[in-house]
């Protein structure tokens, strides 16, 4: 799908970070300038150290939690995309003072800064875990149930508040609530990796991964080139679109066991020993949902959307990434 945006200066918070980065790169592809604000606490250098020559790419070291970062950084800025921010529900749970700082404060921050410099649109990540328990599938903007986690709760504080600058102070803001992101440059190691890279890190290593649950949880996998397209939509929608909140995601559900039968027969392309591998079940997470659906009818209609990318489709570009920067024989 072409996507017309170029020639124009856009910030991207959390630039160095998995989502972020794939969107600088596909800013510059377009000929705009970009500002990479991101103070590296779970971003990495090396997901922007290709575009650290380019002369439309900036980099700016700061923290969303300090306001005069943030107000240098939305100087003379067109576009805000911002996606810094602490995810993971785990951490949350393990860190909520931290996981508040950085959510609710910093966006709070990133929020007054657009207004001062007049930004003329702020677009920001916002989260599916929002929608909390609500037993309702397919996830629909307007039902959403009671946050169950710190994570959560500072998702949805983050759209109260985009709402309340958007009436009050006339700032353009989109949410758009991610569902289960995955794709090159996502994280495969540490404590809060997510499920995907987890899962392939293992396999690869022809270790037992391990489900959380009895595999039966199904969650809406959105591969990372599905959500740069909604990002660059959201920027370019008419005023009809603004002051709203989107599913960005597929639109389709699969079970852990699904995923892992997937991995298992496409990364055994890469290893056939891969197929033998023996999968591990474990206890369900605290604060996770049992079930994810989007329902993206709204983003349809409003933005133009429409995802390119299946959970398979995205698995093949996501497993073909990773065996060639990950390297396992």
């Amino acid at each position: 799908m072409k996507i017309h945006l170029s020639k124009k200066k856009i910030l991207i918070t959390g630039g160095a970070g998995f989502i972020g980065s794939n969107l600088c790169e596909a800013l510059l592809q377009r000929d705009n300038q970009v500002i990479c604000l991101d103070n590296f606490s779970t971003g990495k250098r090396e997901n922007i150290t290709p575009f650290l020559s380019n002369v439309n790419f900036t980099l700016i070291e700061g923290d969303i939690r300090n306001l005069k970062d943030c107000l240098k950084a939305t100087k003379n800025i067109d576009f805000v995309l911002h996606q810094a921010a602490l995810g993971s529900v785990p951490r949350s749970i393990s860190d909520p003072i931290t996981t508040n700082e950085v959510n609710i404060s910093g966006f709070l921050n990133m929020l007054v800064a657009s207004r001062e410099n007049k930004v003329k649109r702020f677009v920001y990540a916002a989260s599916s875990s929002t929608y909390g328990d609500s037993v309702a599938l397919p996830k629909t903007e307007e039902n959403i149930g009671a946050p169950l986690s710190p994570y959560a709760i500072t998702k949805y504080v983050n759209e109260l508040y985009a709402n309340i600058f958007s009436k009050t102070y006339s700032l353009e803001v989109i949410g758009l609530r991610y569902f289960n992101v995955f794709g090159k440059r996502q994280d495969a190691n540490g404590a809060y990796a997510a499920v995907i890279p987890k899962f392939i890190n293992s396999l690869m290593k022809l270790e037992s991964p391990t489900i959380n649950g009895d595999g039966t949880n199904s969650r809406d996998f959105t591969f990372i080139d599905n959500i740069i397209q909604i990002n660059l939509l959201s920027l370019l929608a008419g005023k009809h679109a603004v002051n709203k909140v989107y599913n960005a995601a597929y639109g389709d559900r699969n079970t852990l066991n699904d995923l892992m039968a997937i991995l298992k027969q496409e990364l055994s392309n890469y290893n056939p020993k891969i197929k033998e591998v023996a999968v591990l079940f474990g206890e369900n997470r605290l604060g996770d949902i049992p079930h994810s659906h989007a329902s993206i009818n709204k983003a349809k209609e409003l933005l133009n959307y429409n995802p390119q990318f299946s959970l398979r489709e995205g698995l093949q570009k996501s497993i073909k990434w990773y065996w060639e920067n990950l390297k396992y024989e």
